[in-house]
């Protein structure tokens, strides 16, 4: 099936609707009174009103999913259920991944706004997560690396947030890389405003995600529901700059839970807004990322896309075997010195000593003057 909204709307599609319009995201009390029924099953017992579904009954009557579904094809968006063509079915892993923070279980279906297929887009996929009171250090950073992530095909994941989650979306955007927002509220309900450009750049040339229905308000706990859709969707986690009680340090959590890599960047061990960060790599076990190629590394299949460790400038005295270079430290740099107290300085007999310098004179190690050796000027002294 291709796009949901251009079929006729299916039992099992209403059913679905009217679920993400009544029952609150990730609720665990819907998970054990309703596992394992099908949507159906489930929407046909709230309807009637069946005993020990109270708990949900005081939305059924704004429950309506034809209108719900007349509302986001308005706004030219669509809802996608298990079987279809663009459902991810690696967000089912939150069937098996448990609770935290008292949340929980896979999405009834998924509100979508944007002209991205979704799962061929999360197919390879990296959530880039952080703080929203950032640093202009975590921005860069963050802007860096979604950057980057992008340019070698990935598509970066993030919550549309101030601070760090704005930044990724950004550098993705300036990539003229896919980037994908899962919001805690109805896909039309740009939020937060001031982000409302930038989301609605994103709806144009990229994906906003939600798994509540249209007009949705955001609240505090469906920050926390809509945490572990980013997790569960993508590949891994990074996680820029987040304090010790960080919302980012939860989608790390829901990662954990997932399977799915976490990665940390390291900030200044003074900062307030990297402490979470640190925390990861420390207790977690977080692998620690500094560019992209290490990014790509812990994402990829074990033994492919191996990155290399940083390393100085091959130097002349690289080379050198132990004689050379002792007697290369012996030799003065400005000062020239004669072969015997070269020689004794080294530690090494005449002829080795003389042998050595002869061979460091050929490689233009030092140079010979009427009243001994010495370093040229050019050459730095060995390390």
């Amino acid at each position: 099936m291709g796009r949901p909204d251009a079929d006729p709307p299916d039992v099992e599609r209403l059913a679905r609707v009217g679920l993400s319009r009544v029952v609150e995201p990730g609720d665990l009390k819907a998970l054990q009174a309703f596992d394992g029924m099908p949507a159906t099953e489930v929407w046909e017992l709230l309807q009637r009103k069946t005993p020990g579904t109270e708990r949900w009954s005081t939305r059924l009557a704004d429950a309506d999913p034809e209108r719900d579904l007349e509302r986001a094809a308005a706004t030219g968006a669509r809802f996608v259920i298990p079987g279809d063509d663009e459902w991810p079915e690696q967000v089912e892993i939150l069937a098996e991944a448990g609770q935290l923070t008292r949340r929980g279980g896979v999405p009834y279906g998924l509100w979508l706004r944007g002209p991205a297929h979704l799962r061929r887009v999360l197919e390879q996929s990296v959530a880039v997560v952080g703080a929203r009171a950032s640093s202009a250090y975590g921005e860069h950073v963050a802007a860096e690396l979604a950057s980057g992530v992008a340019d070698n095909g990935y598509t970066v994941v993030s919550g549309g947030a101030f601070g760090i989650d704005a930044a990724a979306h950004r550098g993705a955007l300036a990539a003229s890389g896919v980037t994908v927002a899962v919001l805690a509220s109805g896909v039309d309900v740009l939020y937060p405003r001031r982000n409302s450009a930038l989301l609605s750049r994103i709806a144009e040339q990229g994906l906003i995600v939600s798994e509540l229905p249209p007009g949705s308000r955001p609240t505090r706990l469906r920050f926390l529901s809509r945490n572990r859709l980013i997790a569960a969707s993508t590949l891994g986690v990074v996680v820029v700059e987040a304090a010790v009680r960080s919302g980012a340090l939860n989608s790390a959590g829901w990662a954990e839970q997932c399977g799915r890599a976490v990665l940390a960047v390291p900030g200044p061990v003074t900062s307030r807004m990297s402490e979470g960060s640190h925390l990861l790599v420390r207790e977690r076990g977080a692998v620690l990322v500094t560019n992209v190629m290490e990014i790509i590394e812990a994402l990829s299949p074990l033994g492919t896309r191996l990155t290399t460790y940083p390393m100085a400038p091959k130097t002349p005295h690289d080379d050198l075997d132990y004689d050379l270079r002792r007697t290369l430290d012996a030799v003065p740099v400005q000062d020239p010195a004669p072969t015997d107290q070269i020689a004794g300085a080294a530690g090494l007999d005449l002829t080795t000593t003389q042998e050595c310098l002869l061979t460091l004179s050929d490689l233009a190690l030092v140079e010979h003057c009427p009243t001994g050796w010495r370093l040229p000027p050019t050459t730095p002294p060995p390390t």
